[in-house]
């Protein structure tokens, strides 16, 4: 397998404060430059500031009939 002319670890910018990160077994909480960075991000798909674009897979109309043919198709006990 041919080597990297370059043995320098690959850099990443981290996502959260934009940090260059080695891309390393060193750096624990990669791509991220910290925990701190990590949390921050963590919290902002918790809160749904991130999100994937794109329609929603379903929306509630959908969901109310799918767990309607639940309920019907559920066996009493």
């Amino acid at each position: 397998m041919p080597t990297p002319a370059n043995d320098a670890p690959l850099e990443v910018a981290c996502p959260q404060c934009s940090k260059r990160v080695a891309w390393s077994p060193e750096s624990i909480f990669r791509p991220f430059c910290s925990k701190r960075c990590q949390l921050l991000d963590l919290g902002a798909w918790a809160e749904e500031s991130h999100r994937i674009s794109g329609e929603s897979a379903m929306d509630e109309a959908d969901l109310d009939t799918l767990l309607a043919q639940a309920d019907k198709d559920a066996p009493l006990s």
